[in-house]
């Protein structure tokens, strides 16, 4: 007994053990539905992984050292507490509705998730109704996504099986991060092409932060000492990629990722190792072309974990591809002038072998290690 008075986390964990399979969800996304009862009433159910609860716990340190987390109930009170103080519905001056927690749980239509669900007075709150997740996606962390549905669970026979399982936004549903405007309530949700710019950004941060993509783009280019053979390899590798991450984007061809990973890491151990052997570039806009293909897949999987809309899946497809093709060119222009300038500095305007063999060294050994990393966990 003492030992789960000072482990609340252990009792969390074991509360939400059906909840570890995260099938309908993905990590550091929410979800919430919002329902008009009628006289100013709203239903709002709010749904989470287990293992995303318990973290959020863990971060954010709820104080329950003088709680009996064995009594029934408690536990599931302060889960409810947590969320319901971290989701509002309240005016443009920040007035808020007076919220009621329901009930607690497993999501009776989705054993995977649990949810909370809450009854929300606004009778008392003058003007338009906005709703305020943001405290909670804070909690959720930098990477945080809200899945926000307007309205009653209707008919899903013509939804997409990661629109069921929400993955991914369906009709009268958008996906929300941290930064966004609150919901308007009495206004339809964000139209395609108003959710274009955060899939604009969510593209220029997934290659800034795919270090086995940086690592290869940088590899074709060290031997280069021209822009024009520069330009061609990221236009190779525009192309090429382009073609596979709207074909996965699009669900037409689906290779299992870990496989994709796999021969991504092989790509970067190809091109550093190649480097030793080869100095000519003006040829090497075929290999990103041919790799291109592959690491369209790996771009696909952050555009996939995001959510695509069905009703927004080409502006979405779009800006993410130029969010992408952003962020390789702003590789290009911060890598390029490093080496141009090194070639003046140190070696007379000549590109130095030993630079070139030292960097390629260490982006092999990054593309060896990823490589064993992901073959041991397919083992």
């Amino acid at each position: 007994m003492m030992w789960l008075r000072n482990k609340p986390l252990a009792v969390v964990l074991a509360f939400f053990a059906t909840a570890s399979a995260a099938q309908a969800h993905t990590a550091d996304i929410s979800s919430s539905r919002i329902v008009p009862e009628g006289h100013d009433h709203y239903r709002v159910e709010v749904g989470f992984l287990g293992t995303d609860i318990e973290r959020m716990f863990a971060e954010n340190k709820p104080k329950s050292d003088d709680v009996d987390l064995t009594e029934p109930g408690v536990i599931e009170g302060m889960i409810g507490k947590f969320i319901q103080q971290r989701v509002d519905l309240q005016n443009a001056e920040g007035q808020t509705c007076a919220s009621t927690i329901v009930s607690v749980g497993e999501d009776p239509t989705n054993p995977s998730d649990s949810k909370v669900v809450l009854q929300m007075d606004c009778s008392a709150v003058q003007g338009q109704i906005f709703y305020n997740p943001f405290r909670l996606l804070e909690a959720q962390g930098s990477r945080a996504k809200h899945l926000v549905s307007i309205g009653e669970k209707r008919d899903e026979s013509n939804l997409t099986e990661a629109q069921r399982m929400g993955r991914e936004p369906a009709p009268e549903q958008v996906m929300i991060y941290p930064g966004d405007a609150m919901i308007d309530l009495s206004k339809p949700l964000l139209t395609p092409w108003e959710l274009a710019p955060k899939f604009l950004s969510a593209g220029v941060e997934h290659i800034m932060t795919g270090y086995d993509h940086l690592c290869f783009l940088i590899a074709v280019m060290l031997w280069a000492t021209r822009i024009w053979p520069v330009v061609k390899i990221v236009t190779a590798f525009t192309v090429s990629h382009s073609v596979t991450l709207s074909l996965a984007a699009l669900e037409l061809i689906n290779l299992p990722s870990w496989w994709v990973e796999i021969a991504i890491a092989l790509s970067i151990i190809y091109v550093a190792v190649e480097n030793f052997f080869s100095r000519k570039v003006d040829g090497r806009w075929r290999d990103t072309f041919a790799f291109g293909f592959i690491h369209g897949f790996g771009f696909a999987s952050g555009l996939i974990e995001l959510g695509v809309p069905q009703r927004a899946i080409v502006p979405a497809l779009a800006s993410f591809n130029i969010g992408v093709e952003i962020g390789q060119i702003g590789v290009v222009l911060i890598v390029l002038p490093l080496l141009f300038l090194a070639d003046k500095i140190f070696t007379h305007g000549q590109r130095s072998p030993l630079l070139v063999q030292v960097c390629s060294g260490i982006i092999a050994c990054f593309g060896a290690y990823w490589f064993f990393v992901r073959v041991s966990e397919v083992g």
